[in-house]
């Protein structure tokens, strides 16, 4: 029985090493990467991942979804002596909150951390590594939000759920030795999303402190455009292909995908909001050093689809795209950090948000890694095997950030 098993796992990973070959598209890394090799590597496995799990569901063995949850969890780390861990709930969002075991006079920072994975993967076991760096780091009190992922949990679950703990820890913070006027929201790739969301939800809130500062890791901003020099730049760069971005939105609202195209064209947007957000979302206002690698400005007029824009119609909603909020909002945003890659599709929205902030005179700290790609951050704790010099300089500039909190 075991041989058989065996076998069938064998083949099982050949069958999908070759459907991968021969199937999934071949990353586009720019020569001038020095981890060139490393990455491309990198995007294989990931693409071998996104394989097996379709194929599993197909088969009956288990969902998509489950299998890409369970994978991105990864092994855990080992118990940590310099941090107090504790799972708590924050009324009904699961949290852990890490608190340096070392004293101090007086109270520490707090952060709340918003882990990505699309609203539909990630978690606090997937992030455990980036809140004990922060927290041993920084000397900060911790707080990693366990949202609740769809499909189980529908849009905009997740938001309400990060919402909820922010305004609970906002109120308990001297509970756990925080200075409620030193509170920062965090988060990256989708988590920045979140992140955005929560900091813009909070403007109006008398009832609460103000934040002071939050932080964007390679957020996803907007849904205007998809022709972006980035996302015309890094189309086929890992492991956010320009597609791949677009699809995983649609599954987060679960929504049709037959739609891509139509959406990628910029078929979604009507006259009258494509006049309003142009004069937030543009290339026009990206500088000039950003569109000579690759870049065409488009020609032509995209033919606009009504059914197509009833279909995404939520994907203009601030909460997520907060890059469309209104001027009232932006202007009362607390400082913000900002971190963009220049190998990541997502480049350009940190880049109009940075304008976008800097034109309401909200102080912008920004963190640019020449060198960077989607995930690179996330991937930088896991060791020199599999992390990047770009991810452990985000990590830095974000730790040097906090500490002047």
């Amino acid at each position: 029985m075991e041989l058989l098993l065996e076998i069938f796992l064998v083949v099982l990973t050949v069958f999908v090493a070759m459907a991968f070959y021969y199937e999934h598209p071949k990353a586009e890394i720019p020569h001038g990467f020095s981890q060139r090799r490393k990455l491309y590597f990198f995007h294989y496995i990931l693409n071998f991942g996104f394989g097996l799990a379709k194929f599993l569901e197909k088969v009956g063995i288990t969902s998509e979804v489950y299998f890409l949850r369970a994978a991105m969890d990864g092994i855990p780390p080992l118990k940590d002596k310099h941090l107090f861990m504790k799972n708590l709930r924050f009324e009904k969002v699961k949290v852990r909150i890490y608190q340096p075991k070392m004293s101090i006079n007086g109270q520490r920072r707090g952060i709340l951390y918003f882990h990505g994975g699309v609203g539909r993967f990630g978690s606090i076991r997937a992030y455990e590594r980036t809140c004990r760096y922060f927290a041993r780091k920084t000397n900060s009190v911790v707080v990693s939000v366990g949202y609740r992922l769809a499909p189980e949990y529908p849009y905009p679950t997740q938001f309400e759920d990060c919402l909820t703990a922010t305004v609970h820890f906002m109120r308990t913070a001297q509970d756990y030795g925080v200075d409620p006027s030193r509170i920062i929201v965090c988060g990256d790739s989708s988590g920045g999303t979140l992140t955005a969301a929560v900091a813009q939800a909070l403007v109006t809130r008398r009832d609460l402190p103000k934040l002071r500062a939050q932080i964007l890791i390679y957020p996803y901003l907007q849904c205007v455009d998809f022709n972006l020099p980035s996302y015309q730049q890094n189309e086929g760069v890992p492991i956010l292909l320009k597609e791949r971005t677009l699809v995983l939105g649609l599954k987060y609202l679960n929504k049709d995908l037959s739609a891509v195209e139509a959406i990628l064209n910029g078929s979604h947007i009507p006259e009258d909001l494509q006049l309003k957000y142009q004069k937030w979302v543009s290339p026009d206002y990206i500088p000039h050093e950003f569109k000579t690698r690759g870049y065409k400005p488009s020609t032509t007029q995209p033919l606009f689809s009504k059914e197509v824009y009833t279909l995404v119609k939520p994907m203009f909603d601030p909460v997520f795209s907060p890059m469309l909020a209104e001027d009232s909002v932006i202007a009362r945003l607390p400082e913000t950090f900002i971190l963009t890659c220049e190998f990541d599709v997502l480049r350009d929205d940190g880049l109009l948000y940075k304008k976008r902030l800097e034109d309401h005179g909200i102080k912008v700290t920004w963190c640019h890694l020449q060198e960077g790609f989607h995930g690179t951050v996330f991937l930088a704790l896991y060791g020199e095997l599999i992390g990047f010099r770009s991810g452990k300089k985000g990590l830095e500039r974000i730790v040097n950030f906090l500490r002047l909190m």
